[in-house]
């Protein structure tokens, strides 16, 4: 099984590509390929550009990734209640390359954040927005208060949360396999 994972975040010190990044290794043996969002950087969308310069190349590869994976982790950042404004350009700027762009795919949607609501508004959006997308939503989970609850040696240190994602992941593996 070939995962895919992300932080739907820019930021070089994401909090939720490291989330993204644990829970895909929590799989066991499987290829895991992490992907930093900064490598898909891109001209804010407008149709006036999409008309004057068509679709930046770099789309197509991002494209290639998500269709290359057989499960898709995806952490989602939030900024003032929604996506962030980068990942929500590139989601907008991919839609456009190819309006399914999650089709056929199954996704484990995350989020977390400093605060006690995880990134709950993000990912509640994704979760409604992804599947008009072609997504298979097969879970989703909330991770409140990072920075308390995290240690990027031991993992998840809540000892609810950390079984509650445990039993997601035993779920989904057998779903797959």
């Amino acid at each position: 099984m070939k995962i895919i994972a992300f932080g739907a975040s820019y930021s070089k010190q994401s909090i939720n590509k490291k989330l993204a990044t644990y829970t895909a290794h929590q799989f066991g043996n499987h290829e895991v390929e992490v992907l930093d969002l900064n490598h898909y950087d891109l001209p804010v969308f407008t149709v006036d550009l999409e008309s004057e310069s068509g679709h930046p190349e770099i789309i197509q590869h991002f494209i290639q990734k998500l269709d290359s994976a057989d499960l898709i982790i995806i952490s989602m950042a939030e900024h003032n209640g929604s996506y962030t404004a980068a990942f929500k350009n590139l989601f907008d700027w991919t839609s456009r390359v190819k309006l399914n762009m999650f089709e056929n795919k199954k996704l484990l949607l995350l989020s977390t954040s400093p605060g006690g609501r995880g990134a709950e508004s993000s990912l509640k959006t994704a979760v409604e927005r992804f599947p008009r997308h072609g997504a298979t939503i097969l879970d989703s989970f909330s991770l409140p208060n990072f920075h308390q609850n995290f240690d990027t040696e031991k993992g998840i240190l809540q000892e609810e949360k950390k079984a509650q994602l445990a039993a997601i992941i035993t779920r989904i593996k057998s779903e797959l396999s």
